[in-house]
């Protein structure tokens, strides 16, 4: 779990520094001022090109016994001031030290792919709390250390990802977030729980850019 806070501690870190040394103007502007008002424009006129944004995160998780790491490209619609869904895939890689003591000291070392929908609800403009369904289809790979014997499993599973982020979200603008989540299923296979069941936390950070609106 400490080294889960002092990599949260970091990526924190980066984004301060990130957002000190850089003065991203919108992605597109209609108002001379630079002023993102077509941006936040939710009128109900249908579907706006400009509300589409795309982006990805990279995604880490850590324990005591486990590495995590993936890759999530995800695209979205910002359908108003508070709400934004859409899709994402994710690639993730797992690693399950070796340890008589904490799995019969068998290796494992695992590759997921898979995907699904996500919404993230802003209660404000820096905030938000995002849930994410994910079907995953995983190759595993076991070494019995006591034994010197190699083993492999196909399976898959599903998990249900929950947690809370931060950003400074402004429509039309590209922006930067961070992100913890953990999976509130209790799948044995899922890529976000260790050997014994036990949640990993993940840790994603990532950037969001949204699509220029069509030209007149």
């Amino acid at each position: 779990m400490k080294k889960t806070i002092v990599a949260l501690a970091l990526i924190f870190a980066v984004y301060h520094t990130e957002a000190q040394r850089r003065n991203i103007p919108p992605t597109y502007s209609d108002n001379p001022s630079g002023e993102p008002a077509a941006a936040e424009s939710f009128d109900g006129s249908g579907f706006k090109k400009e509300h589409v944004f795309v982006g990805g995160s990279l995604a880490l998780g850590l324990s005591n016994y486990t590495f995590n790491l993936g890759g999530t490209p995800e695209i979205g619609y910002s359908i108003s001031k508070w709400l934004d869904a859409g899709l994402a895939v994710n690639l993730n890689y797992q690693s399950v030290r070796a340890d008589p003591y904490y799995n019969n000291n068998v290796r494992q070392r695992s590759f997921n792919y898979g995907g699904g929908p996500f919404v993230r609800l802003y209660p404000v403009n820096f905030l938000f709390v995002q849930t994410q369904f994910e079907a995953n289809w995983i190759k595993y790979n076991f070494m019995d250390m006591n034994s010197n014997t190699a083993s492999s499993l196909k399976t898959s599973s599903s998990s249900l990802l929950a947690g809370i982020g931060y950003s400074q979200r402004i429509i039309g603008q590209s922006s930067f977030y961070t992100l913890v989540m953990i999976d509130l299923k209790a799948d044995p296979y899922s890529p976000y729980r260790d050997y014994n069941g036990q949640v990993i936390p993940i840790i994603r950070a990532g950037f969001n850019f949204y699509l220029h609106p069509s030209k007149k």
